[in-house]
């Protein structure tokens, strides 16, 4: 399934020209199993597709994650903070540092997610000259009589 999945969301996302190949099915023999497995092909399938959403959308993904992370580091932070507000120290060090370090890796996912959106950007429009011009090239391959 994975690789099925994976030849769609590329073609799909460069825009490329699908076909559909009608398949004749038949029933299996009797007395054979499935190779299938519900729970763990639906799962892999599920991961592939985070996988691929990442490498396609980075910004989205990364900035998703950003504010799941700044929101844990909130949450924690307030907890010291109230804490503090009542007391006057910081009675939970430890949280309050690891509650800034959320906070700098979700920073840090979000231009993350902003440099490999560029990325994704480029390879694109490079994947599409290469394309083109292979066409190009094809065109001019039949034009000479090098290929039918």
């Amino acid at each position: 399934f994975e690789i099925e999945t994976e030849m769609t969301i590329h073609a799909v996302f460069n825009e490329m020209a699908v076909g559909n190949v009608i398949v004749e099915y038949r029933d299996r023999p009797e007395g054979s199993q499935s190779k299938l497995n519900t729970y763990s092909d639906g799962a892999k399938v599920l991961t592939l597709i985070v996988k691929l959403y990442k490498n396609y959308k980075p910004f989205r993904f990364f900035t998703w994650l950003a504010t799941i992370m700044t929101l844990v580091a909130m949450v924690m932070f307030a907890y010291v903070f109230a804490r503090f507000i009542n007391s006057g120290l910081v009675e939970n060090m430890p949280t309050l540092v690891v509650s800034g370090f959320i906070e700098v890796a979700a920073v840090q996912s979000f231009f993350n997610g902003m440099f490999l959106s560029d990325m994704v950007t480029k390879n694109r429009r490079d994947f599409e000259l290469r394309l083109n011009e292979l066409s190009h090239e094809k065109r001019k391959m039949i034009e000479n009589g090098e290929v039918k």
